[in-house]
């Protein structure tokens, strides 16, 4: 059954902008796609920007309150001092059933440690990880996972990352029998780190569709349809790519003035160029959902503009209609992998 009409609980505080870009973007959201509201922060201010705004007709509720999580704030520290952020009381909201999921484009370290804390874990996961949707040449996208909760690993908790996008995949993206592959330096067998290593050896003990090692390279032809790392390699090669389209933008940019006929070029080719734009532009996808989560969490860049916070929310609201993380639970709850591979399960002599 799908939900009528998401409710989706937004940091109006987060990211470098904060709620000047923040709102606009939720509201066109809201417009869009029907969806509800509850903007979270400090009321005049959300008060000052709405007043500029178009909402008559919209679902909006203000949650106030007084604290801010900067981008350099411990989590560990934003759990004991800052108990009434934007980012806690935005979880908060949802744990009251006054809305279905959470979007901000705060602290990523202080937004995963709220949503533990205020919502808990599905059961049988340990550490819940951030999993990036990114274009490929294929029809279907491909899961990056983990993108930067969780920089110090063990194979267990990559396995366990797997797991979750493996079901993602297939329950909310619709990808029949996803191809699982760990990202590593080489295709060949035995290329990696100690924890690359041993994370393969898990993998090929699984029921997944464990396809090998796959490179940085092999992202957009599409060769898996999910690729697990730890979550410093995984950021590391998600701000990579999101700064070569930047790039690759601004360098088509600049040839196309050098010359009369590269403009000509450019103006008969507008409608490809910018299919292809939209394509590599990370704010088409919003944010990085949290997955392991009992409830709905979308993560967005600190620099993520009004498009990208708009996409996001949309984003949520897709998920919750489709019940995304119910099947995600269902999907854990019936795979016999999720008792296998987690710290207490595993054998002993596996030295992790």
């Amino acid at each position: 059954m799908q939900q009528a009409k998401p409710i989706i609980a937004v940091d109006a505080m987060g990211g470098d902008t904060g709620p000047d870009v923040v709102i606009p973007g939720a509201l066109k959201a809201a417009r869009q796609d029907e969806l509800g509201l509850v903007l979270v922060g400090d009321q005049d201010r959300i008060d000052r920007i709405l007043s500029r705004e178009k909402t008559r007709g919209l679902h909006l509720e203000i949650v106030h309150s007084t604290e801010v999580v900067e981008m350099n704030d411990k989590p560990s520290e934003v759990l004991r001092r800052k108990k009434n952020s934007s980012i806690q009381a935005a979880f908060m909201a949802v744990r009251d059933k006054k809305a279905h999921g959470v979007v901000s484009a705060g602290n990523s370290g202080a937004t995963l440690a709220c949503g533990m804390f205020t919502l808990g874990r599905i059961r049988g996961i340990e550490r819940p990880a951030l999993a990036s949707i990114l274009p490929t040449e294929k029809k279907e996208p491909l899961i990056l996972v983990d993108v930067g909760a969780n920089v110090e690993c063990k194979p267990y908790h990559l396995v366990q990352f797997g797991l979750m996008a493996e079901v993602f995949a297939r329950s909310v993206l619709h990808i029949d029998r996803p191809k699982v592959g760990v990202l590593t330096i080489g295709e060949e067998e035995g290329k990696g780190n100690k924890l690359v290593l041993e994370t393969i050896k898990l993998f090929k003990m699984s029921s997944m569709n464990f396809i090998g090692n796959i490179e940085g390279r092999d992202f957009f032809p599409g060769k898996a349809d999910v690729v697990v790392c730890d979550g410093f390699v995984g950021n590391v090669a998600l701000k990579l790519m999101e700064g070569l389209a930047l790039s690759l933008s601004r360098i088509l940019k600049t040839e196309v003035k050098k010359s009369l006929l590269a403009r000509l070029g450019f103006v008969l080719g507008t409608g490809a160029i910018r299919r292809f734009g939209r394509h590599i532009d990370y704010a088409e996808y919003g944010g990085a959902p949290l997955l392991g989560l009992n409830g709905i969490g979308i993560v967005c860049h600190g620099s993520s503009n009004s498009k990208a916070i708009t996409n996001a929310i949309l984003m949520a609201g897709e998920f919750v209609r489709n019940q995304a993380n119910e099947h995600l639970v269902q999907g854990l709850g019936a795979n016999q992998d999720i008792g296998l591979f987690g710290k207490k399960a595993l054998p002993r002599k596996q030295s992790l």
